[in-house]
This record gives C-alpha cells, structure tokens and sequence, in this order.
C-alpha cells in the first residue's frame, strides 16, 4: 500500500493494549485523522477505548525524531547505517557474536519483528535478542510450554461471552482491556446468571461487575489454585476420562499439593476460609469456566507456577479447548504475540520452534540458508542489562522501548547504558529517558505510517496500515534492520523491498517441516501476493495450507494432541505451595504494586500528547488504605516519599479504601520527560522468575514518608514550562498548552520569579495577587486579553479546578474576569465541571453529581443519554456508577 497522504478511510489496527480492535481511520483536508472503531473486525466490532478514540490526537510531529544523529549531531542515513554496521560486526569479530544484543518491542510489527531475530540468531549466531514483553507476559508462554508443549493460548474472545463463570486473576480488565471488559460486561447483562469472580489484591473498577472479590495477599496464586484442585479432586469434580486420555503428571501433583487445606491456603493467600470456599465451590459445580489472567498473575518471581496452577485446574477438569472454557492469557502490547510467534525471545526460535531443540535449528537454519544458528538461549531482558553493566555486552540496539523507566532497579539500567561502548536507539520520540544513551538515534516510522501486521491475545493476526506518509528522514524498522543486515554482509537473506514478502517468508516458515507437529501453522497465508497482502482480512490461526482452517469453533485442545512429543499434557507441580501470605515486615512498610492506568499508556511518548487522556489522571500518584495513611500521618493531596533500597519516587497521595491496607499502588507510565521522581521501577529489585526470566513487579518492600514541602503550586501555561529547580513536578498536556504540578522544599526569596520561569514571560508582564493571611501567591499573564499563563502558589495543596483552569488557556479574559481567575474559580456562568471522570466527552464529576442530585440522571444508562459519559467507549462506566452510589449514600444518611 502506497503510505502517501490519503483522503479515503484506511482499515488498519489499534496501536495498544493485546485486545488487537480494529480502527477506521479517515485523514481530513485540514490535517488530522478521524478515528473510529471498525464495526466489521470480530475483537471490538466497532468499539474503542478513551484510548483507541484518541489515537487523532496523539499523531503530530511534536517531539518525532525525524533525523539520524550520531553522539547527538544531525547525521545521514548513509553514516548513521555505517556506523552501526561495522561497529557491531567489529565488535563480533573481536568479542564474539555473545558480545552483541538487541532489546525490541511489542510495539513491533512482526514483520519487524521477524528480520530483527533472523538477524539477530541466524546470522550473528546469538541468542541475545529479548523483548519489553519479557516484563508482561513471559510467565505465560513459559507455563504453556511446560503444561502443553507449545506457547498455545487455546481459547477466544468469544469464550469470555459463553462462559458460565469467568474468573479474573490479577487483570483490570476496566482499565487494561476495556473492549474485553466491555464485552464481557454486555454479556453479563443479558445473562444475569453469569458470575464474575476477581482475584487482585486491589478492589480495581473491574470489581464493579465482579460477583466476588477476593482481595489476595500479593503472589498468593499459586497456593490458592493448588488449593483449588486438591478440592476438585476431593469432591469428585475432576473429568477422569481426559485426564487419563490426554495428559500426564495429575496423581504427582495431587500428591503435591494434597495438603493444602483451606485454612492453609487462607494463611498462604490472606483470605477468609468462607471465601475461599465459596469460590472453590463456584468453580467446582460450574463447566464453562474462562479463567483469564494478566499482569498480576505473570509480574511475579513465582509467575511460570502462577500459570501452571491456573492451568492445572483446567486440564483436571477438561474445560479447555470448548466454547466457554479454558484458561486464557491476555496480553499487554498490540503484538506481543507476533513477538512471540516469530521467536523474538531469547529462549524461543522462530514459528514457536525450541531453541534447544537440534531438529528446530536444523529446520530453520536450513529454511534461513544462514551460516549459524544460535544453539542456546540468550540474555533474557534482566540478565542482559546486566551483561552491559558488567562488560559482557559491549553493543546493544534498542528497538520502539523506554528501559530506563520501563525496567526493574531502571537507575541501575541507566547506569549500565551510561557506560555501554555502543548504544543504538531506533524510536518515534526525539526524548525519552533512554534515547539520552544514545550513541545513534534512528528515526522509526510511527503507528499511522506503519505497514504490516500484528497478532491479538486471541491469535488473531490483523493488518497494520499506512494512513500517512513517512515524515522527515523516518523508515519503517523493518528497512532499517535489513540494511544494517546488508551492511554486515548478509545481503541476499534481507533482500526484501516489502513486508508482503517477509510475511511470505513467515507464513512459509511456519509449515516448514511442520504437518501438525507445531501450533504455529500459517501455511494457507504463504504465496500473498502484495495485493492480497494489502487486503488481508483478520485471520485467526491455525491456518494450515491443508485447509483445516481455524473458526471461532475450533479451538486448541479439546481432545488432546498437545504439543510435547507423546502429544499429552503435563501437570505441573508448583516448586512451593506452603507460601505464606506476604505482609509488611516493619510498621512504616508497605509493599508496593505497580500497574497502569486507565488513559495513558506505557511510557506516554503516545498518550501524552493527549490533552483529553491527560485530564483524567496528570500526575503519579501512590494510593493508600484510608488505615495506612491515618498510620503513616499523610492525607489526601500530599505528597510523599516512596522508598526502597533502590531509589525512591515523589508521588500524590490518594486515599482509597480500594487499596488493600499494607500495600501502595504506583502506576508506572511516568517518566523524567514529564515528573520530578514519578520513575516507580527504579524502586523494584530485578529478582525474577527462574523459569520465564520474568522480573516481580509487584510486591517490592517500600518505605513510605511525607514530603516536607515549603510551597505547592499548580500552572496553567501556553508554552512548556522549565522545570528546573522544583523538587517534584508532573507536566501534562492541556488543550492550548501544559498543566503543571509542582513544590518545593526551600523557601522561595522571590516567588514572582518562579512564577517569570514557568510561564516563560517577563515580570512586568506578569499580574499578581498575594494572599497575606493564607500565604498565598497567584500570578497570570496575558497577550491583550489571551491567557498566555497563570500560576497558584500555596502553602498547602492547591485548591483550584485543574479542568477549569486549563480551559482557560488562550481563552479571551475582560479585565473582571482576570481578578475571578487569580482567585482560582469561574462565575455562574462558567461552572466548574470538576476533575474529569469521561475523557471521550469532557464531563467532569461536578456535572455528573449535579445531574444526579437534580434527578435529571440517576442510572449510568441515564448519564449517557443527558451527558454522554460512558456512552462511548465504556470505561468510565464503574467510575460514574461509584459516583452515583456516593450520592445516593450521602442523601439517604
């Protein structure tokens, strides 16, 4: 497909979480994209997350890195190519190929994906290519390779909707999935008797359509699935006739796990025995089970037995592989699983082929025409940040990913690249707190001028199409790893002009030698010409080339032939099932959980030009039990400091009684591009799984302490404000310029000249008010009568409406209007909508109260049709609901 500008409407694929939706999106004469949700793709059927709606917004060249540089300066393609070329082959020659690494992305397409591990283990003959999905969901692939001898997620979407019973554990769906949670929560509205069951320390917005919440003590999994099938065994529950026909292992791990009690698992998992029992009672009488897990079952150093545990208790029961039933692992990034299916881990060859399988390498050595192969696992992400601090890596390429913030013990990661001989940086965003290492940036095309293809959670593979053309210097990474490759002397193996032909090359890879024996077959996809490739439609695999195509209705496993060599599964006996619950060891610690919120995204290079995904949470927050911060003396709005024997971070408090009491929630999309200290995983120790290699994200040991600040302030300010000097700030984005938190600790001698710095104007352009009694200082400037900034300064947290405040930037304010808005509040004529609770339509939770005070709205349903909250994308919906239940509470007391 030609990625010159059009007007017409291209087909192509969300750019985020696994769900994998499909997007219309139409350019318009004026310069931006329309967006909508593609009615016609079978994962959303036309709907979208605040995420996915927004996704016009995020795609202007503010901040694209659009030139190569190399050690900073601007610098050719032709230079920037040559250097990394020969400084990787000279590293090889004199260091071995061990000596080098590429670090890549889920953000990847998989064509991308696919010449990047080529590359990487068949002609430098290391295995050291790794991926950002190591820290998501490799627990998962370990636990289905151990359980069925492949990395085969077995179930569908559809299995959410036709279940009986769907068990969430350790997944938002909300705010991580929110399509999923969407369908899921439409099916349990038309069959009521549906029954959801979550599992997560934290009573998530997931909860709100949960029949049962069982707030389990961090890395409790494993004890309470264990526990659970030693239950189905007791009471008869196990299908006798598929465990002796398909798998192996099962009187070995009841053996195992026979004495976990409930009172046992109680202790392990800090549950009431009541509930536990009624969950396994639950589970027991009911056969179409989906029991869905994420991040909370695989961010753990016990992950891969996490996995297995879930699987167990299906593989016991025979509710795998049916409509309504299985255990299904749901993604993080948009292609994960291309990552996955094209061997781009360390431990993985390409079409889920075994690295340490010699039949494997000879098939795809042999298939590639290449001089080696790697014949051993390489560096998994933490070890391999390691290797370049310790010297083992002396060259590293880092594909589309921020490890500086995203990583575990991230200070020690930058560390490590500060002193890396050589380090490549391909990516969209000119700063992010990786590319600062960069000794070559190369320019990557961006979603929208991307063209290719990417893998759902569901085995679904989608077509990424260009919409817009490449802007400055920028190249697809695809072109850009087969260059390099050509430049180290590999010419005719990347000699490829499209992806349409290294998707051929995929395609026929996975039926090389295969007939049944691997999972992976897209066989029937093999021979696409470039107009067939260009209208590909969503295919679920397996599509083999004997025509046993793959329906909604063909599922993996309901009669057997797995994947190992005897075609049976394995149950799994967890390496330890006498856990106890983890509680804090002192009074002042708490064990800190990361995770994401609802509209920003991983690092926010995308996200963060959004002013509509800013103003639902702008700024990194640690949010506590009403218990804990009563004990640790901090309220709502302050600021504190999150510490480890790692680092620490400044973050906002926010009393929640979802929050399980001993623990801390820090989401982990802040960066240094946009906070203080808001870098959570520079906290988290780099322990991991010893079977996935997969880092605990989840339950660090922190200490927690208020942040003595002399002033707190809040801007509103046309132009980006210069942060140096504040001792905490979060930047975001407003709809005509920035917000900003900020505070310091010092005195301030002079508090206008803060004020000159952040608003970028001079002091005599500047209004001021001083609040002697209260202590406080206000501050706007103007051009004419457009707001150009404003700044509130206080001794306390700032009172003042964020939403009200940044609309008023480049707003037109007569000379009476300028003293209502240094007192931080509209008129009657221009209400304060309040903090924003719908980012698809701007309501805020003042409008949301009002309409149901007055009587106007009093159900979600009814919010929608006055205001159009929740109406579109659904993920506010349990927020507004919660907001409704506050104000029905308040006025029945």
């Amino acid at each position: 497909m030609d990625a010159a500008q059009t007007t017409k409407t291209v087909r192509t694929t969300c750019a985020y979480c696994g769900v994998g939706c499909g997007i219309l999106a139409t350019p318009q004469p004026d310069g931006s994209v329309a967006i909508q949700g593609d009615p016609d793709h079978p994962a959303n059927f036309g709907r979208l997350c605040s995420k996915g709606s927004a996704l016009g917004e995020t795609l202007g060249l503010d901040g694209r890195l659009l030139h190569p540089t190399i050690d900073g300066e601007r610098a050719s393609w032709d230079e920037a190519l040559g250097r990394v070329a020969e400084t990787f082959s000279r590293t090889i020659a004199e260091h071995g190929p061990d000596s080098v690494a590429f670090y890549v992305s889920g953000q990847l397409l998989t064509e991308d994906y696919y010449v990047a591990n080529k590359l990487m283990k068949g002609f430098i003959g290391s295995g050291n290519i790794d991926t950002n999905s190591r820290l998501c969901m490799a627990s998962s692939v370990a636990g289905h390779r151990r359980a069925f001898g492949s990395d085969t997620v077995p179930g569908t979407y559809e299995d959410l909707e036709q279940a009986d019973l769907v068990v969430l554990v350790g997944s938002n769906l909300a705010w991580c999935h929110p399509v999923i949670y969407q369908r899921l929560a439409a099916a349990k509205a038309e069959r009521p008797q549906l029954q959801v069951v979550l599992i997560d320390p934290r009573r998530t917005m997931t909860a709100d359509i949960a029949d049962m919440h069982l707030a389990i003590a961090s890395d409790g999994d494993t004890a309470l699935f264990s526990g659970l099938l030693r239950h189905l065994a007791a009471v008869g529950a196990v299908d006798q006739s598929y465990v002796e026909a398909y798998t192996d292992g099962f009187e070995e791990v009841i053996g195992a796990v026979g004495q976990m009690t409930v009172a046992q698992v109680a202790e392990a998992t800090g549950l009431k025995p009541h509930a536990i029992a009624s969950f396994y009672e639950l589970f027991a009488r009911t056969e179409k089970v989906v029991t869905v897990y994420s991040q909370g079952v695989n961010q753990s150093v016990q992950g891969t037995d996490k996995v297995n545990a879930i699987i167990n208790c299906h593989l016991a029961t025979g509710r795998i592989g049916r409509p309504g039933m299985g255990p299904f692992s749901i993604t993080g990034q948009p292609n994960a699983m291309g990552g996955r299916e094209v061997g781009g881990m360390a431990n993985m060859l390409a079409a889920h082929m075994a690295i340490e399988d010699a039949g494997h390498r000879r098939i795809v050595q042999d298939f590639w025409a290449s001089p080696t192969i790697a014949d051993k696992p390489g560096l998994k992400a933490v070890e391999m940040f390691q290797a370049v601090a310790d010297g083992r890596i002396k060259a590293i390429w880092i594909m589309g990913t921020n490890p500086v913030v995203s990583m575990p013990d991230a200070d020690a990661v930058a560390q490590a690249l500060g002193q890396c001989p050589f380090v490549v940086v391909s990516d969209v965003v000119a700063k992010t707190d990786t590319m600062a290492y960069a000794h070559v940036a190369l320019p990557a095309a961006a979603w929208g001028e991307k063209d290719g293809t990417v893998t759902n959670s569901e085995r679904r593979i989608s077509r990424q199409r260009p919409f817009l053309p490449l802007p400055g210097e920028a190249r697809p990474d695809w072109a850009i790893v087969t260059e390099i490759a050509r430049r180290m002397g590999f010419d005719a193996a990347f000699a490829y002009q499209s992806p349409a032909e290294i998707f051929d090359e995929h395609a026929r890879l996975s039926a090389e030698a295969n007939a049944g024996t691997r999972d992976f077959d897209i066989g029937a996809l093999a021979g696409l010409d470039r107009a067939a490739f260009d209208t590909l439609s969503p295919v679920q695999w397996p599509q083999p080339a004997t025509g046993e195509k793959a329906t909604a209705d063909t599922r993996f496993f309901a009669e057997g032939r797995f994947y190992h060599p005897d075609r049976r599964a394995r149950f799994v006996a967890p390496a330890q099932t006498d856990l106890q619950s983890q509680t804090p060891g002192e009074a002042k610690t708490l064990l800190l959980n990361t995770g994401r919120v609802r509209d920003h995204w991983h690092t926010m290079t995308r996200t963060g030009l959004s002013a509509r995904l800013s103003a639902h949470i702008a700024e990194p927050y640690a949010e506590l039990h009403p218990k804990d911060a009563e004990r640790l003396g901090v309220n709502e709005a302050d600021l504190v400091t999150v510490a480890s024997d790692r680092g620490e971070a400044i973050l906002r408090v926010l009393v929640s009684e979802r929050q399980k009491p001993g623990s801390v929630f820090v989401p982990m999309h802040w960066t240094s591009q946009n906070s203080a200290k808001g870098r959570v995983d520079a906290l988290i120790d780099a322990a991991t799984d010893p079977i996935s290699g997969q880092p605990g994200l989840k339950s660090t040991a922190v200490t927690l302490r208020r942040f003595a600040a002399a002033w707190y302030g809040f801007a509103v300010t046309a132009k980006r404000p210069v942060t140096n000097g504040l001792d905490y700030f979060s930047l975001a984005r407003a709809e005509r310029g920035f917000r900003l938190e900020a505070a310091v600790a010092a005195e301030l001698d002079d508090p206008t000249a803060l004020a000159e710095r952040l608003m970028g104007v001079a002091r005599s352009a500047i209004l001021s008010y001083h609040d002697v009694s209260g202590g406080a200082y206000r501050f706007a400037a103007f051009d004419g009568e457009r707001l150009l900034g404003a700044f509130w300064l206080s001794r306390s947290p700032v009172i003042v409406s964020r939403s009200w405040a940044s609309e008023r930037l480049g707003a037109e304010h007569l000379a009476r209007d300028r003293f209502r808005l240094l007192a931080g509040r509209g008129g009657a004529d221009r209400p304060d909508p309040g903090a924003t609770v719908c980012s698809c339509f701007s309501v805020g939770v003042n409008e949301i109260t009002a309409a149901v005070v007055s009587g106007k709205a009093v159900t979600v349903g009814a919010i929608g049709e006055l205001l159009k909250a929740g109406s579109n994308c659904g993920s506010c919906r349990s927020e507004i609901k919660g907001i409704i239940d506050g104000v029905e509470l308040k006025h029945s007391a």
